[in-house]
């Protein structure tokens, strides 16, 4: 898959998988297209109704804010997500697995609209911990954008430089990172976000 990155919020791929997912609508005309890029965007953007836009999904994401709250608004470049999949958490995570939003970006013009924010994995923001709370290690990226082109609104998805993670001192935290990331990268999170695109740029949600 070729994705025209408009917002430039993709890094080049340089070690490790990388993972992409993408869904695609077309719209009858440049009006309704518009209109529907501002629906997609605003589920975008709204990552703690991840889980149902994407219908079948298997993990909940929680936005929280610079000083550790749990918030209801759209996310924003300094957020943090808190990330709750099956199975046994990560310690240092205090049961969670934590991503940091250290880009946000839209360009529009009257034929393109984009917007979409880039997430990299952090130790736990609000503790004594300093190793990288993620089944992935830190120099993995997931980057997830909405785009209009012309009469066109497409979700993507995309993972870069992903691998397993092994910075932790704790040996369960090891093996369930690396177990968990290699599942990750082999089917879970292909799948995962699959639905989340897809769900995206969904006409209507159930």
């Amino acid at each position: 898959m070729k994705t025209k990155d408009y917002t430039g919020i993709i890094p080049p791929n340089y070690t490790g998988k990388e993972i992409e997912a993408e869904a695609a609508i077309e719209l009858k005309d440049n009006n309704e297209a518009k209109n529907f890029y501002a629906i997609a965007k605003e589920r975008l953007l709204d990552v703690n109704q991840w889980h149902q836009v994407a219908g079948i999904i298997s993990a909940t994401f929680q936005l929280v804010d610079s000083n550790g709250k749990e918030v209801t608004r759209t996310a924003g470049k300094g957020d943090y997500i808190k990330v709750d999949i099956p199975g046994p958490g990560s310690k240092e995570g205090h049961g969670y697995d934590w991503v940091y939003i250290e880009e946000l970006k839209e360009v529009m013009d009257e034929n393109i609209q984009s917007i979409g924010f880039r997430v990299r994995p952090t130790a736990h923001p609000f503790s004594d911990g300093k190793n990288i709370a993620h089944f992935y290690d830190d120099s993995s990226t997931s980057n997830f954008i909405v785009t209009r082109e012309n009469t066109k609104v497409s979700a993507t998805v995309i993972d870069r430089n992903v691998k397993p993670n092994d910075d932790t001192e704790s040996f369960v935290d090891k093996v369930r990172h690396f177990a968990v990331g290699i599942g990750a990268i082999a089917t879970f999170s292909k799948i995962q976000w699959k639905n989340l695109a897809e769900g995206l740029v969904k006409l209507k949600n159930n």
